[in-house]
């Protein structure tokens, strides 16, 4: 086990994080758009409210108060929906306590004295988000590779032997790093801050970080898909839960599919909402993802009523007005940076999904997670082009960065390393 997730603590991952505002049920699914814009992992924790202002909450009850985690993905396919693609107006002001999918496993909350194996743990068991108490006399990084912290993090009042380092047992209640902690503050560890937390600790993860995706057993095999030529809103049939994402495939003559984009909230996380939901309801999987042109063989897409109070300036005060828009590609994010243009059209091309291949080294797939801000990255074989194999998440990455090196085989570097002697 790399000593880094023994000797470090969540503490750590939590300096500088600002605190957490909790958004509640009752809030409507516009407000809930421009919070996930603001947010992480393209999803916001949604609370239920106290049952009384003031009240001093423990961990239990706190968390009993947590309902689940809202996307991107889950608001434009509760707008897709036939009913409020009718009346636009009345759906964005839609309580979220409608939209969202109660799962209260999603969320825990720690001490931060608590150990990062510990943390890791309980994200790769499914927990997507960590609260964690801002303590007052908090003083900073703890010594790097430090056994003590505050002199008491590594003590564990339910086990006799609490010296002992190899004692991985998760403790989630292990008494606070400071006699003075502020409990009404909290701020909120994502996997993402984990992941970008260990991407610079590459060297004391040697030698997992350079071995391929496929020797750590990394590659989930087990993602979503939807044939190009079927309608979008297939996709959302059932949406996938870790990670929120549905390939969009085209089969080929020998059984197997290439992927040529995908819906994900990654994908939608700050796109046009009502256009990416009138989309979803209207077009194909494969004009969804590969951007339809707002005239497409001189057919003029019809226009569709779309409340501007999303998306521009008049947003805090709700007074934004609704005006008419004809469908585009651009409005709802597929939009590469590279265009061709040919004769008097711009051809803006496919909004190629995020892939590597099965060759790929860990450290190049976190690299990649971190840079485009996405939850997965979908994998191709290594010579045939788009070529799907399977996606790797946040959840696969936790598994592979905490395997034991005895069960690690032997294989070559990926390409591009050079083999030191």
């Amino acid at each position: 086990m790399p000593s880094v997730f023994l000797y470090h603590v969540v503490g750590d991952l939590t300096v500088g994080k600002p605190e957490m505002v909790e958004f509640y049920e009752t809030e409507t699914v516009e407000s809930a758009i421009r919070a996930i814009g603001e947010s992480t992992e393209c999803g916001i924790p949604v609370w239920k409210r106290k049952s009384h202002v003031g009240m001093i909450e423990n961990s239990e009850t706190r968390l009993q108060r947590f309902v689940g985690i809202l996307n991107s993905l889950d608001i434009v396919a509760f707008l897709a929906s036939t009913e409020c693609l009718e009346d636009q107006d009345k759906a964005i002001k839609t309580p979220v306590s409608q939209v969202v999918v109660p799962n209260t496993s999603l969320l825990k909350q720690v001490d931060p004295a608590t150990r990062l194996i510990d943390a890791l743990e309980m994200m790769k068991q499914g927990v997507r988000r960590l609260i964690v108490p801002k303590s007052m006399g908090w003083k900073g990084m703890s010594k790097r590779f430090s056994i003590l912290y505050n002199g008491k993090w590594l003590k564990n009042a339910d086990t006799p032997n609490s010296s002992s380092n190899n004692n991985l047992t998760i403790n989630t209640n292990r008494p606070s790093s400071s006699g003075t902690s502020n409990h009404n503050k909290f701020c909120c560890l994502s996997r993402e801050d984990v992941i970008r937390f260990l991407i610079g600790c590459l060297g004391a993860l040697a030698p997992l970080p350079l071995s391929s995706i496929s020797s750590l057993g990394a590659i989930n095999s087990n993602y979503n898909s939807v044939e190009a030529s079927l309608p979008a809103i297939e996709a959302t049939r059932k949406l996938p839960e870790d990670p929120s994402a549905i390939a969009v495939v085209e089969p080929i003559p020998n059984g197997q599919c290439k992927i040529i984009g995908e819906i994900s909230a990654s994908r939608l996380w700050k796109c046009d909402y009502p256009a990416a939901a009138w989309a979803l309801a209207n077009l194909s999987a494969g004009q969804f993802v590969m951007g339809v042109e707002d005239n497409v063989a001189g057919r003029s897409l019809p226009d569709f009523a779309v409340n501007s109070a999303v998306d521009d300036g008049n947003t805090a005060t709700g007074t934004g007005s609704t005006r008419l828009r004809k469908f585009s590609s651009r409005s709802i994010g597929f939009n590469p940076g590279n265009s061709i243009r040919i004769g008097r059209s711009i051809y803006r091309g496919r909004c190629a999904p995020l892939t590597c291949k099965i060759s790929s080294s860990l450290a190049a797939v976190m690299a990649q997670m971190l840079s485009h801000r996405a939850t997965h990255v979908w994998v191709i074989e290594d010579h045939s082009d788009d070529i799907l194999v399977g996606v790797v998440g946040y959840a696969d990455i936790l598994a592979a960065v905490t395997k034991q090196p005895a069960s690690l085989t032997h294989v070559n570097p990926p390409e591009g390393f050079a083999t030191l002697v």
